[in-house]
């Protein structure tokens, strides 16, 4: 079993940006990751300064490259399995049997996307089927855009794409929407189709139009749909860390969980953080958690000094 300061667990732009803070403060860093990041089908992410436009998987492989370059170490794979041990730390399993030893734990390993059971959703999920405006409404700006109903929740969400085209479609099933939703989707110039989506069309590897289950059809370039979101919280809930109601870990400073030692950064604590807040949100971790083990070590000393002089 190897052993380190810190295991890290996902490596997204939250894991590696620890593990650089970390590997560049001379910690012993493991970084663990499945390789399944949520924006993998995008083609490109935005609003990243200075890395606008960039493809995601490029700037995850220069931040592996930037943290092996540290002495910090990457494993692909996943852990199955943590817990505390007697000592302060924690052990990992990993899927393939490896086992890890580490005196601290940053979580990172995100959330998942669960879309209405419309056909061709997931197929053309992050192409012309959308789930961030400030992450792709400047690409679709301007065209025939449409919003799928997921819940109450999506009529402030059409509001909000409404920002980026003047011809947007909010399609919500019939007696959803209340009078006060009506009146203030027309007075900003939001068309309302009400019936239940069927399925998208798809010509040319493009979304065509929208199909509704009674036979219309509106035609749109690009949908938008507010998903559930569902955090990986599973390693957090079998540590015993405190979760709310919804599943999302409770947080106090800097990602700090309700057990001690273990720390989360990006989508599995906050669903909102893109990937340069998810990056910021890792950098500041890792200083807490650096900041932690220094007390730690600083309280160890004088048992060290003490075991060193005895005969």
């Amino acid at each position: 079993m190897s052993s380190h300061d810190i295991l890290v667990v996902g490596g997204g732009a939250a894991g590696l940006s620890a593990a650089l803070v970390l590997s560049r403060a001379r910690r012993d860093v493991v970084v663990v990751d499945a390789g399944n990041p949520r924006n993998a089908p995008a083609a490109h992410m935005h609003g990243f300064l200075s890395r606008d436009g960039m493809p995601p998987a490029e700037l995850l492989a220069t931040g592996r490259t930037e943290v092996t370059e540290y002495g910090g170490t990457i494993i692909g794979g996943a852990v199955h399995e943590l817990v505390a041990t007697d000592r302060p730390g924690f052990h990992a399993l990993l899927d393939d049997g490896q086992q890890l030893a580490a005196r601290r734990v940053l979580i990172t390993t995100g959330l998942r996307d669960d879309l209405p059971a419309i056909s061709g959703l997931t197929d053309r999920w992050a192409k012309d089927v959308l789930h961030c405006p400030y992450c792709h409404g400047w690409e679709v700006r301007d065209q025939p855009l449409g919003v799928l109903w997921n819940g109450p929740d999506t009529v402030r969400y059409a509001h909000i794409v409404r920002q980026w085209t003047d011809d947007l479609v909010l399609f919500a099933p019939a007696g959803a929407l209340g009078s006060q939703d009506r009146s203030q989707l027309t007075a900003r110039s939001i068309d309302i189709v009400e019936g239940d989506v069927d399925h998208l069309v798809i010509e040319d590897d493009a979304l065509h139009a929208v199909a509704l289950s009674d036979g219309r059809s509106m035609a749109r370039h690009a949908v938008f749909v507010p998903p559930h979101l569902t955090p990986h919280s599973e390693l957090l809930a079998g540590l015993g860390c405190e979760i709310d109601d919804q599943g999302w870990v409770i947080t106090g400073p800097h990602g700090a969980t309700s057990v001690p030692g273990v720390w989360v950064a990006g989508n599995v604590a906050n669903p909102k953080a893109q990937v340069i807040t998810a990056a910021g949100e890792g950098s500041a971790a890792a200083i807490a958690i650096n900041t932690d083990l220094v007390e730690a070590d600083i309280g160890a000393a004088p048992d060290e000094i003490k075991d060193s002089l005895t005969p």
